[in-house]
């Protein structure tokens, strides 16, 4: 459905997008996930049309942003993060304006807005000053742009910054729901976010894509290369405990976390990456006197694993 080849983005001499090389699938729901300034929306905004690339690429349904923009634009809906309006005109009014600017005709118009109505649960404010709603319903009605005229794909940058809790989970449904119909990027860097929304993950820093794939996918890729258990020991000392866990050969190195009131240890064990050291370490403490207290591999989260791998491409 969308493709970006080689993409590349400067900004004087700032390179903002980094070669880029990325494949959306249709009706995929895709998560471009970064820290702040990692160049999600840059991407975002070259491939809706709205900046033109330094080198490198978009086809999107086997059209070029070069040489046929305004058909790549055509079956795209873009909200970007500060959802653009007219404060002073009614809900209703700014959709209507929208749709002639696509070249809908009244009819067609017409039957989109009451479907958008009803979708984006705009019923009750369609006659509305936008200035007189909640930050919420504004990104509605910023949704409800972006799919006046049914396009095929889906650009939202953002598309629940500043929301409180219930309005997020209610913008997250609204997309779910319009997954199964057509092929959606969200741009974010709320990881619980992605994690609930999205099919697959990108994740991109310093405007290089560093990881690919669903969340659960990047999870099994993190652990593959961190393995690591957290123990807690008591009636030992931590000379003795270190010495005997690196002298294991699945061990690579162990670090005490605290000591706590008891006189119990709290220690990080780093593991070699391949296999679970769960059962070498525990026969190994059990033929000693200490007390394992504790002992457990932590489950990795998407946010342990962002940490990780943006931590790694910043040294």
């Amino acid at each position: 459905m969308i493709n970006l080849r080689e993409l590349t983005k400067y900004y004087g001499d700032l390179c903002a997008v980094d070669r880029i090389n990325l494949n959306v699938n249709r009706g995929e729901i895709l998560g471009l996930l970064g820290p702040n300034g990692a160049g999600k929306t840059t991407t975002l905004r070259m491939m809706t049309g709205f900046l033109a690339p330094s080198e490198g690429d978009i086809v999107v349904n086997g059209k070029s942003i070069h040489s046929d923009a305004l058909a790549v634009k055509s079956c795209t809906g873009y909200l970007p993060e500060s959802a653009p309006s007219y404060p002073a005109m009614l809900v209703h009014d700014f959709l209507d304006f929208v749709g002639q600017m696509r070249g809908l005709k009244k009819k067609r118009r017409t039957a989109a807005i009451e479907q958008l109505a009803d979708v984006c649960a705009l019923k009750e404010v369609m006659h509305l000053p936008i200035a007189h709603l909640s930050k919420g319903l504004r990104q509605r009605v910023g949704l409800a742009q972006a799919m006046l005229a049914d396009p095929e794909i889906l650009v939202l940058d953002e598309p629940t910054s500043g929301l409180d809790p219930n309005q997020i989970v209610e913008i997250r449904k609204i997309i779910r729901r319009l997954g199964s119909q057509k092929t959606i990027i969200i741009s974010t860097h709320i990881l619980s976010e992605a994690e609930a929304t999205c099919d697959r993950i990108v994740i991109i820093n310093k405007g290089r894509i560093i990881a690919d794939g669903s969340a659960e996918q990047l999870k099994n890729q993190d652990l593959s290369t961190i393995n690591e258990l957290n123990l807690e020991i008591s009636r030992a000392q931590w000379e003795d405990v270190r010495n005997l866990l690196e002298s294991l050969e699945v061990v690579k190195k162990v670090k005490l976390v605290s000591t706590s009131n008891k006189s119990s240890l709290k220690i990080k064990v780093l593991c070699q990456p391949q296999g679970d050291p769960r059962a070498v370490v525990y026969n190994t403490i059990k033929t000693t006197n200490w007390v394992l207290l504790e002992l457990y591999r932590p489950e990795r989260s998407l946010e342990s694993i962002f940490r990780h791998l943006t931590m790694e491409a910043n040294p």
